[in-house]
C-alpha cells in the first residue's frame, strides 16, 4: 500500500448497547457498555473540526454571559492545555483541519472562510416556519425570563457576542477551511473527499451536536462524526456540574449514534506513527 493510501489504526472507545438481560432487576445492566478497539482511520478522508473554540472575554467584562455559561472557564482551560499540542499534531499530519464558527463576523476576513463560502455558493432556501400566535409568543417570553439566559444577563451576552473572536490557541492558520454552517462544511468535505469528522471544541452536548455544522447536520449528509474526550466539555446544570455528568452522557450519545470517542494520548500518538 502506498504512503498516500496508508491506513492508520488508533485505539478508540465505542459503546455496546446490547444485549439487555431480562433476568436482571435492571435489564440494561446486561449491555456490553464501554469497550475499546483499534479502529481504522483513512488520513486522506479524515478531518479534525475545531468548533466554537471562542474567546468570550473575562468575567469582569461580561459578568452576565459568565453567569449563564459556567462552561466558559472549562473551555479556556482546554484551549490553553490541550489545543496547542493537538492542533500542532494535526497540522503536521495528512489530516485536514477545519473550523466551524458562529456568532458575530470575526471570521469573515479569513481566506479559509472566503474559500468555503465560494465553494458552497448560495444558501439553500430556508425551511418553512411554524405559524406564530399569541400563545407561542407568551411561551417564548416565559422561557426568556425564567429558563435561559435571564433578562439581567442579555445585554452582557449581546456585548460579548459582538466582540467574540477565536480563542488564541484555536485561531486558523493559512487557508484552513472555515465554515459557518453545514452547507459550507459539506462543500469543504466534498472538495477534500472527507467522510469522517473528528470534532473538538465546545460544547459536546450542545453546539457540537446540534448547531449548524455540528454532528446532527453532518451525519445527515452521510459523514461519520467522532470526538476526542479531553478536547471538549459540556453544558452542565446545577445537578450535574460537580461530576460533569452531561459530558459523560454526551460522549455515550456520540459513541452510540455518530462515531467513536478517542483519548487524546491515543490520538496524538497515532498521528506520530503515521
Amino acid at each position: 500500500m502506498s504512503n498516500s493510501h496508508k491506513r492508520l489504526k488508533i485505539p478508540a472507545w465505542y459503546y455496546q448497547q446490547f444485549d439487555a438481560d431480562y433476568s436482571l432487576e435492571v435489564p440494561a445492566e446486561g449491555y456490553g457498555g464501554w469497550k475499546r478497539a483499534d479502529i481504522e482511520i483513512s488520513p486522506e478522508h479524515t478531518a479534525v473540526v475545531s468548533m466554537h473554540a471562542w474567546d468570550c472575554g473575562t468575567l469582569e467584562q461580561y459578568p452576565g454571559w459568565w453567569r449563564a455559561a459556567d462552561e466558559i472557564p472549562r473551555t479556556y482551560e482546554i484551549c490553553r492545555k490541550i489545543f496547542p499540542g493537538l492542533l500542532r499534531a494535526v497540522r503536521a499530519s495528512r489530516l485536514k483541519l477545519f473550523h466551524v464558527v458562529g456568532g458575530g463576523d470575526y471570521y469573515k476576513e479569513y481566506p479559509g472562510y472566503k474559500r468555503a463560502a465560494a465553494l458552497a455558493g448560495p444558501e439553500p432556501p430556508a425551511s418553512e416556519w411554524a405559524p406564530k400566535d399569541e400563545v407561542l409568543a407568551r411561551l417564548k417570553e416565559f422561557r426568556r425570563r425564567n429558563v435561559y439566559v435571564g433578562l439581567h444577563n442579555e445585554s452582557d451576552i449581546a456585548r460579548g457576542v459582538a466582540s467574540m473572536d477565536f480563542a488564541p490557541e484555536a485561531r486558523p492558520v493559512g487557508e484552513e477551511g472555515i465554515a459557518e454552517n453545514a452547507h459550507q462544511l459539506s462543500a469543504l468535505c466534498k472538495e477534500s473527499r472527507v467522510n469522517h469528522l473528528i470534532y473538538v471544541g465546545f460544547c459536546i452536548n450542545w453546539c457540537i451536536l446540534l448547531s449548524p455544522g455540528g454532528m446532527a447536520d453532518m451525519s445527515a449528509h452521510g459523514l461519520m462524526c467522532s470526538t476526542i474526550r479531553q478536547a471538549t466539555t459540556a453544558v452542565e446544570n446545577k445537578e450535574t456540574a460537580r461530576t460533569e455528568l452531561c459530558k459523560e452522557i454526551a460522549l455515550w450519545r456520540v459513541a452510540l449514534e455518530f462515531g467513536f470517542v478517542f483519548d487524546l494520548t491515543d490520538f496524538a500518538t497515532g498521528l506520530q506513527t503515521f
